[in-house]
């Protein structure tokens, strides 16, 4: 047959760039096999010879040459006086090898090979990136932005191949334009309608994990393991470590020498506050250093019902809180506890006041925002200072002026009044 360039005959195929030519190659003779099985009843005698190196290939139909009075099946069989057609020479009981050109197929079936041949390249493709991005979940990646939309991130690795980042997995304060690189996990590789969805993620805690695999070659090499890792993506983050050799501190060898390992972490979350805990299978050590920076006094754990009490002094409770609650609740994620926490009855704060009983000077808006920092009675916001409960409870410096006013006129009112004789 006359030859002809498969590759550069459908141009369509010029965008599977993951797709070798013998692989190509064993797609389309797949397909030829099905058309030729369709139209001869068996494609068992048929030789398809294809050359990988030049793209393009040879048909050839086997058939036995018997008496032309005996040919029972055409598909096999070929009558003596029409092999001799082909070659006089040919004699009963021979083997006749015939070329099928591409001339001898009809409109539709060329038209039928290439619809196949567009199809199968694509099933292959898909297949092909589905399991490519499998086997990738969890790890991480580097991608170009191609378009942003109000709700995801459409990105390009270096395949082509369309990634997707959505809205509700970038760290708040993301922002990215067309041609920037993004660093992210593989979050879930979905095959909707055959085609293959691969969605990114910067906020799972597996990100942060992979990132001080990175950074941190102790925990690459297994020296530190990673025993648990919980996010406020953009906030807040707590990752416990651990090491098998005495030898190692592992929370050193992770910040690094000045903080060298863990700032580059930082930075690629936007900022985020990282808490590196040495674990511990001492349940109440493990509560009291994931509570930090707040200091504790003691920590009573209720196994059965995973939970735990936490005593303090009145001044760490807005810390163990922290901004948000969110200091509180990544320990309780991070440990596998619920952490209640309690101050510690001294003497001394036995005269203090619920700020409930304030509500006459003070908003209700402004004592709900003192007591999501950890702050219920009046001496728990005296005892810090002006600009912690402003920065803490995001109130203005002029009502956290107002706020200290009224509560120390409370205390003032305790000192005897001078009397008239």
């Amino acid at each position: 047959m006359e030859k002809i360039n498969l590759i550069d005959s459908f141009a369509e195929f010029k965008e599977y760039k993951g797709i070798d030519t013998e692989t190509l190659m064993r797609i389309l003779e797949d397909v030829l096999r099905g058309l030729l099985s369709k139209k001869y009843g068996t494609d068992k005698n048929v030789d398809i010879i294809v050359n990988v190196d030049k793209g393009d290939l040879e048909i050839w139909r086997n058939r036995t040459i018997v008496e032309d009075d005996n040919v029972e099946d055409e598909n096999t069989q070929i009558a003596y006086s029409e092999a001799i057609k082909i070659e006089p020479d040919f004699e009963v009981g021979e083997e006749l090898s015939q070329e099928i050109r591409f001339e001898d197929f009809g409109r539709r079936d060329i038209l039928a090979i290439r619809q196949n041949l567009i199809g199968k390249v694509q099933e292959y493709d898909r297949a092909r990136v589905y399991n490519k991005y499998k086997e990738k979940v969890g790890s991480i990646i580097i991608a170009e932005v191609y378009q942003v939309w109000k709700k995801e991130i459409m990105l390009l690795d270096e395949d082509g191949i369309e990634l997707s980042l959505p809205k509700t997995e970038q760290i708040p304060g993301d922002y990215f334009k067309k041609g920037d690189n993004i660093k992210a996990i593989v979050l879930k590789v979905d095959m909707r309608n055959g085609i293959p969805q691969i969605v990114l993620s910067r906020v799972s805690p597996i990100f942060l994990e992979r990132l001080f695999e990175s950074e941190v070659p102790e925990i690459f090499d297994g020296l530190i393991t990673i025993r648990n890792a919980v996010r406020q993506p953009g906030e807040r983050a707590k990752i416990a470590v651990e090491s098998y050799d005495d030898r190692i501190d592992p929370v050193g060898a992770c910040v690094g020498m000045k903080g060298s390992r863990i700032h580059g972490i930082v930075r690629e979350l936007r900022n985020e506050n990282i808490d590196v805990i040495n674990f511990t299978p001492n349940a109440e050590l493990y509560i009291t250093r994931a509570l930090a920076p707040a200091k504790v006094i003691s920590v009573t754990v209720h196994e059965e019902a995973k939970k735990a009490d936490v005593f303090m002094k009145p001044d760490q409770v807005s810390l163990a809180i922290g901004k948000g609650g969110y200091n509180i609740k990544l320990a309780g994620k991070l440990t596998g506890y619920d952490i209640d926490v309690y101050r510690d009855s001294d003497m001394e704060y036995e005269d203090d006041v619920d700020l409930q009983e304030f509500t006459d000077e003070i908003e209700q808006w402004i004592i709900d925002a003192l007591k999501e920092i950890g702050c219920d009675t009046a001496k728990d916001v005296l005892g810090l200072t002006k600009e912690d409960v402003a920065e803490r409870a995001d109130l203005e410096m002029e009502t956290v002026d107002n706020v200290f006013e009224v509560l120390s006129a409370e205390f003032a009112e305790e000192t005897p009044e001078n009397t008239q004789e």
